[in-house]
């Protein structure tokens, strides 16, 4: 499926019949997190209701699928866990919609069967009538909201997921498989790179969070960026004579390009812009990233998604917020001013050695990378692009015997963050609190709320005693008239909340 090298393996490992020496063909997904360094080996449930995958609103029935299981009176029995879930590639929701409502099923891992066959495999294409085919399959992409993935997945190629079908489903046996990951591994420094460009929303909150990491593998890691941009000769903005055809999308005459970041090229900033950070950063790296750390790199980033994006903006070409955020990244803009201009600057028809190093990296590549990605020790990583996933992916990549102290500590801690910052794991995740924290807290919480009830019933009877003594004040004692009938003269006291009445009748004439 891919000319990539590969990090993973599948293989079917009961029926032993489906075994497959160097295993199955597969693609991994963007998203979700791969246990880099282990396996998952479980047997497989097959679930064909796409529409209760695909809707947020319905449920996923665990009776349901194959191989059928009911007990001694009939009746239907859930899937067994932990297990591997197999659904079909539907046309009615993302990838990452039918992963999500598989993992809130309990699935440890999905297998994802493609729903058409190669058009080079006509063994595929007679066996299923000479349906419609594909010439490669499809990419498995985050939709933008694959953050909440945890598990693996994989897709397969409908002549291989259908030979998992058929055994579970028309002959009713269980198949047992093994979804294995490991990333290459050369000895005691691994070396890792990223691409995305300076337009890339969730690179930069991945630059943002993994500035501690990188930090903490200082000696043991080295990281080099690679921002993607456009061969403006290749792809048509370059005449033959050096003409810019594509205005304000490229520098240098049409050389280094990318595409407008508002996708409004009158308005807003521009794909030229974008090409300007690009050479900004790099030479940011040029200057602050002999160590293979880079940590003002780092920090420049992170600044720059303080300071200069919002909620509706991915990119910004503000120069007052650019100089802002290198000042705070603690970065001399007059040295990354001197490198941007000797690099051949951005303006006339000169060619910049920087950008033209990136096209050069982006042509070993064929042209073709998937934005963001990130590359350890020449092998792509799946799965998504979180500080931790890519903490932990880096650490299983040295070889054996050079494992540095911090993975061993961290990199499969829960809250492998605070582990670098204290060289100790809690088994807590960063969300978690302990057992005697939530103890005392309740606690805290009794007394206060104890305390507060206390205070209002006190509050309500000194209110009422109040209450009373304005109420009596207004009864005011009779006095003894000269023309008029006798009259029965009242004493009131309020003491201590009683009411005393005391009947005077001395005065009362016969």
């Amino acid at each position: 499926m891919s000319s990539e090298v590969s990090t993973s393996k599948l293989n079917i490992q009961i029926p032993q019949s489906l075994y497959r020496e160097g295993g199955y063909d597969h693609r991994e997904a963007l998203f979700g997190v791969p246990p880099y360094g282990g396996s998952i080996a479980q047997k497989v449930y097959y679930y064909d209701n796409e529409a209760a995958l695909c809707d947020p609103k319905a449920q996923v029935d665990p009776k349901d699928g194959y191989p059928t299981r009911t007990d001694e009176k009939g009746n239907k029995l859930p899937w067994e866990s932990p297990f591997i879930l197999m659904i079909d590639a539907g046309q009615h929701c993302s990838f990452v919609q039918a992963v999500r409502a598989a993992q809130h099923a309990g699935a440890a891992a999905v297998l994802i069967a493609d729903n058409l066959c190669l058009c080079d495999d006509l063994d595929c294409i007679h066996r299923n009538s000479n349906q419609q085919c594909r010439s490669t399959e499809p990419i498995m992409a985050d939709d933008g909201s694959g953050g909440d993935i945890s598990i693996p997945s994989f897709l397969m190629s409908k002549h291989d997921a259908d030979l998992i079908k058929e055994t579970v489903k028309s002959k009713s046996q269980m198949v047992q498989v093994e979804m294995a990951w490991k990333l290459p591994n050369v000895g005691d420094r691994v070396v890792y790179e990223i691409w995305d460009h300076p337009a890339e929303k969730v690179s930069m909150g991945f630059f943002r969070d993994f500035k501690v990491y990188a930090e903490a593998l200082a000696g043991h890691a080295s990281f080099t960026p690679n921002l993607f941009l456009v061969d403006g000769s290749r792809s048509g903005c370059r005449s033959a004579a050096g003409e810019n055809m594509c205005l304000n999308l490229c520098t240098n005459q049409g050389r280094y390009c990318f595409p407008d970041p508002d996708n409004n090229i009158q308005t807003g900033s521009s794909g030229a812009d974008v090409v300007e950070e690009t050479l900004r950063r790099l030479c940011i790296w040029d200057q602050y990233g002999s160590d293979g750390v880079g940590s003002p790199f780092f920090e420049y980033i992170a600044q720059f998604d303080e300071m200069c994006l919002s909620q509706r903006t991915h990119f910004s070409s503000n120069k007052s917020c650019i100089q802002k955020s290198m000042k705070a990244a603690k970065i001399d803009a007059r040295k990354i001013d001197d490198c941007m201009k000797a690099s051949g600057g951005l303006d006339g028809d000169r060619v910049n050695t920087v950008l033209s190093k990136q096209l050069d990296a982006l042509a070993t590549r064929a042209g073709y990378v998937i934005i963001p990605s990130v590359n350890i020790n020449n092998a792509v990583m799946r799965g998504g692009l979180t500080a931790p996933n890519v903490f932990a992916a880096i650490c299983s990549s040295f070889a054996e015997g050079t494992v540095p102290d911090v993975c061993t500590a961290c990199a499969h801690c829960p809250n492998a963050e605070a582990c670098l910052k204290t060289k100790s794991c809690s088994q807590l995740g960063p969300s978690e609190v302990s057992t005697p924290t939530f103890v005392s807290s309740l606690f805290l919480m009794v007394v206060f709320m104890g305390s507060l009830f206390v205070w209002q019933q006190r509050r309500r009877q000194a209110e009422m005693r109040n209450h009373v003594r304005s109420i009596l004040a207004d009864y005011v004692p009779l006095q003894d008239q000269d023309d008029g009938p006798p009259t029965v003269g009242f004493t009131q006291s309020y003491e201590e909340g009683s009411f005393v009445q005391n009947n005077d009748t001395s005065n009362y004439m016969s």
